[in-house]
């Protein structure tokens, strides 16, 4: 097996180094821009107000990073491009602090109800009625004190306007998370050649967190799953996972957070001598995968790319749908400043592929009781169709195209 062990920890390490710097943060333009582009779509969808709760909502349209709690922090916003921040009274001052696009800011003391702060702003704003578009993550605590609190309004998804923003990325998103893969692609391939026999899960965890560190990821790896052997047959893997052995099949899946958006790559490979089935099941995966990208066109759907995995699947006798052998979930998410954002490559999602998107290709193949192949790499759709962030894995004998 090509790049595939031969190397230790401690050399790895010292040989990265730091490129995170290299790449920029959103620019405040840019933060106004989404703002403007939520104001054209409230106009066009007649939505009277819009909620935005703390979170990655909040710092997509505001550029404030503030983190839920069990108290109300969020801002409402306007067609008319109008931004109002709610807040704890106490927290008035570190609101204006974090403020990058300016709102007048309303505050509410401990014994208060922001919940009835919230529907006397709306009103004080001219809206005495009507469905108010909700932040979609917004806390169920929240929007049920909202509702309770008041008869004037009813509360909806925000999703329409929310997603309608950030399914679509700009250049300078791109940018960052093709910094952000490269990153983790890198450490990818570090790990590889660390491996050795016996080495446990908790050691490579390890080791890719502090290899995504060193690369100037400074909270180091989002997530990370690694998986040896038969633990690489349950996707999101195990309570307690197996040292490496000669001949397991390697499954890892990892990434790192990068000017707040977000690295996903999985890869699968055999430590040692592939065998005549692992071998057969990888060449169907990159087979599968290749089709889901084949797929992924403009003017296409989401649904469309995870059936052209499954008519893959199964003509090699694999699934049908969910069953196992075969693939068990979505062949994809999108991905952005979460994980799992939209839009979604499943069957029932029939949102048209346009550019800007960006999603993973990860059409899992498992076979119970023996092993599990995931490669994933992100497709970002441009005016000319699908491209890669990440080169798809080569081949078993040589994964990384060494």
């Amino acid at each position: 097996m090509i790049g595939i062990g031969g190397s230790t920890i401690k050399a790895e390490l010292a040989a990265i180094k730091p490129t995170a710097h290299l790449v920029k943060p959103i620019q405040k333009e840019e933060f106004q821009q989404r703002i403007d582009k939520a104001c054209k779509l409230m106009q066009e969808q007649n939505v009277p107000a819009l909620y935005l709760h703390s979170g990655t909502n909040l710092f997509y349209f505001t550029g404030m990073k503030w983190n839920a709690s069990e108290r109300m922090v969020g801002a409402l916003l306007f067609p008319n491009g109008k931004l109002i921040y709610i807040t704890p009274e106490f927290e008035i001052g570190t609101i204006f602090d974090f403020m990058l696009i300016e709102g007048t800011v309303h505050g509410w003391e401990e014994h208060e109800s922001p919940y009835q702060l919230f529907a006397t702003l709306l009103k004080e704003n001219d809206v005495a009625s009507g469905a108010i578009s909700m932040d979609e993550a917004t806390p169920f605590f929240v929007f049920d004190g909202i509702r309770n609190c008041q008869d004037s309004y009813t509360l909806v998804s925000a999703k329409a306007i929310t997603a309608g923003c950030r399914m679509i990325k700009s250049e300078a998103e791109i940018a960052i998370m093709q910094h952000a893969m490269n990153i983790t692609l890198e450490v990818h391939k570090a790990v590889a050649r660390i491996l050795r026999v016996g080495i446990s899960a908790k050691e490579v965890t390890d080791f890719i967190n502090d290899a995504h560190i060193k690369h100037g990821a400074a909270s180091g790896s989002y997530f990370c799953i690694v998986l040896f052997g038969v633990d690489s047959s349950f996707p999101h893997g195990v309570k307690t996972p197996k040292n490496l052995e000669e001949n397991d099949m390697v499954l890892i899946d990892t990434g790192c957070m990068l000017q707040d958006y977000i690295s996903d790559i999985t890869r699968t490979y055999v430590f040692g001598k592939p065998n005549e089935e692992q071998t057969r099941i990888w060449n169907i995966e990159k087979e599968t995968q290749q089709a889901a990208f084949d797929a992924a066109q403009l003017g296409n759907t989401c649904a469309d790319v995870d059936n052209a995995s499954r008519v893959v699947l199964e003509s090699h006798g694999l699934g049908p749908d969910y069953k196992l052998p075969g693939l068990p979930h979505r062949t994809g998410h999108g991905i952005g400043l979460g994980i799992h954002e939209w839009p979604y490559i499943v069957r029932n999602d029939k949102t048209i592929l346009t550019e800007g998107m960006t999603f993973s290709n990860e059409p899992m193949i498992c076979v119970p009781d023996k092993f599990g192949i995931r490669l994933e790499d992100h497709i970002y759709m441009t005016k000319d169709g699908p491209k890669w962030f990440t080169k798809p894995m080569f081949s078993i004998e040589n994964p990384f195209g060494v």
